[in-house]
């Protein structure tokens, strides 16, 4: 029996459009590029991952701060900055992210336009406020939702703070999104209901554990399932 009369918040990388995917292209021709002699393109991702952790915590998300680990981790591993033209060939390895135009999964636009007309629908995402707006932007998917908000960071403060501004029930409040640790998690903990729609191309700073046994957990393969839920 379907859930009504409930707010439903939408991440949007992902979650509406794929995006990491490309992060990922980038990154094997990045290791492609690099050829480094002594290390392995596991352990260079390894490194990676850690300087991505370091610098979202630092600096955020975003191309501009992905590219700044892609900088850190070739002076790492060579132990040097890299030249004027080697910083060149990483910021054109790096073009395609800027230059993408998000297009919908399939589904999401048939999907938000019936949810749309029984339920309040909100959109969350988090990074760069320039970026995430050119990607709703050439998405034309924002006129499906009530309130759209840019944040630096899903956390628990964050959807708590949603839920003060929409004056949000939680029990009849939904996060949908693919990433664990960003949607599921801390909207979870800050009382919210939670729809998880898992991506194989979420990123690995995005896992994390679930609870199984948790009802306010709702599991689905795809956004088109929403429909038989609210």
């Amino acid at each position: 029996m379907p859930y009504r009369d409930q707010v439903l918040i939408f991440d949007a990388d992902d979650t509406l459009w794929e995006f990491n995917h490309l992060f990922e292209r980038v990154i094997d021709d990045y290791l492609a590029w690099l050829a480094h002699p002594t290390s392995s393109p596991v352990e260079i991702r390894v490194v990676l991952l850690d300087i991505e952790a370091a610098n979202a915590a630092a600096h955020g998300y975003g191309t501009a701060v992905f590219l700044r680990s892609l900088r850190d981790c070739f002076q790492h591993l060579n132990e040097r900055p890299p030249s004027v033209d080697e910083l060149s060939t990483i910021d054109a390895l790096a073009r395609p992210l800027l230059e993408h135009h998000v297009t919908p999964l399939p589904g999401v636009v048939e999907t938000l336009s019936q949810l749309a007309t029984r339920h309040r629908l909100l959109l969350l995402t988090k990074g760069a406020t320039d970026e995430q707006q050119r990607k709703i932007d050439t998405s034309e998917l924002a006129p499906h939702f009530e309130h759209v908000h840019i944040v630096a960071e899903k956390d628990v403060d964050t959807y708590r703070e949603l839920t003060r501004r929409h004056a949000l029930d939680p029990a009849t409040s939904w996060m949908i999104g693919n990433s664990p640790k960003s949607d599921v998690a801390p909207a979870r903990a800050a009382g919210l209901r939670a729809v998880f729609i898992p991506n194989v191309n979420t990123w690995a700073l995005e896992h994390a554990e679930l609870d199984d046994d948790d009802d306010g957990i709702l599991r689905l393969r795809t956004i088109g399932e929403l429909l038989d839920h609210f």
